[in-house]
Order: structure tokens, then sequence, then C-alpha cells
């Protein structure tokens, strides 16, 4: 039987899970020790690097690694092979993402009811987290939710801000009057619960 390098059951292994995992995880799912792994994996991200026409990246998010289609590759696959957030939770995400961490209260305020069941999909689907804050919940980003949008960011403030770069390169506050208000409000409003 032949034995395979430990890069090759790395990249195996990634690829296969469908998900992020740690260095940790690696090493116990591949019975290697942590400092082996470090090194499998750091050599097998230079030879992703390498490979050409290769639609595949290898990522690290919050320590973890992941295998991700290209973002120049995947705006031109088909829409039925991504990986999608339902549309109707977009703007709730949206706005967690650009306002953390943010009031349940005000997401309410803003989407109506509906925005209770938004909430509890995007926590059950591992994008957000809701703590208790008060009579409401605070509401913020995880690692996974950096994963499902390309952000190279754990930390809640650098996602924060890393969202509202992309909402302004995008344009999409360009043609709304109350945007810096909202933005305002939504601020205050944060700061009167602390």
């Amino acid at each position: 039987m032949k034995e395979w390098p430990l890069e090759v059951l790395i990249e195996a292994v990634l690829f296969t899970s469908g998900r992020s995992m740690k260095i940790e995880e690696l090493a116990v799912e591949l019975g290697y020790p942590v400092d082996e792994v470090t090194l499998s994996v750091s050599q097998l991200q230079q030879t992703v690097k390498r490979r050409r026409n290769s639609a595949l990246q290898l990522v690290e998010v919050g320590g973890r690694f992941a295998f991700e289609v290209k973002p120049s590759i995947a705006n031109h696959l088909p829409s039925t092979t991504k990986a999608e957030i339902p549309p109707k939770l977009l703007k709730a995400a949206a706005l967690i993402a650009y306002h953390q961490p943010m009031p349940q209260s005000r997401l309410v305020e803003l989407l109506g009811q509906k925005a209770y069941d938004h909430i509890r999909e995007l926590a059950q689907s591992g994008l957000i987290n809701r703590r208790k804050a008060g009579n409401t919940r605070r509401l913020t980003t995880t690692s996974r939710f950096s994963e499902v949008f390309g952000c190279p960011y754990t930390d809640r403030q650098k996602v924060k801000k890393w969202f509202r770069e992309k909402v302004l390169e995008t344009g999409m506050l360009d043609n709304i009057e109350n945007a810096s208000a909202l933005e305002e409000e939504i601020d205050d409003s944060i700061s009167h619960e602390d």
C-alpha cells in the first residue's frame, strides 16, 4: 500500500470536509503531530499558489484553513454551484455585519417582525452570534460569516470595517439619502446600551 505525503492527505481532508479546520483538528484526524501538520499546511499553501490555472485557493480565516474557489473564477460559475445564503436573509446579514454589534431590537425596527425568523436562521447557519444584552440581544458575525462572504478577518471590528469598505466600493449607499443618519442612529443606540 502506498504511503501518501502528509501534504496530499491534508489537501484531501480539507477538500472533502467542505468546511474549515484548525491545524489541531487536522492533526487529530490524520494522527500526526501538530508541528508536522503546521509545516505541511504551509507547504500545501505554497504548492496551491504555484499551480497554473487552478480554480481553488487555500485560505486561512481565524486560524482555520479551507479550500475555496478563487473569487476571479467564482463570478463565472453557474449559480447552482455557489453556496448561497437564502436571498431573504441577505439584508439582515448585511445590516448585522455593517452595524455590529447591533441590537436585535434595532434590526426588528428596520425589518419588522420577520427579523426574528431571519436572526434565528442566520444563527442556526452559524453566521451570527446573538448574546443577551439587557432587554434585547446583541448581534455579531462569526468566523463562518467571514468564510461565506470571503472576508479575510474574523475580529468583528475588522469584519465591520471590511464590510463597510465593500459597501462603499460597490456604491450601494450612493442613492440613499439617509444612509449617514441610519449609521449615526445605530451607533448611538449601541453606545447607550453599554
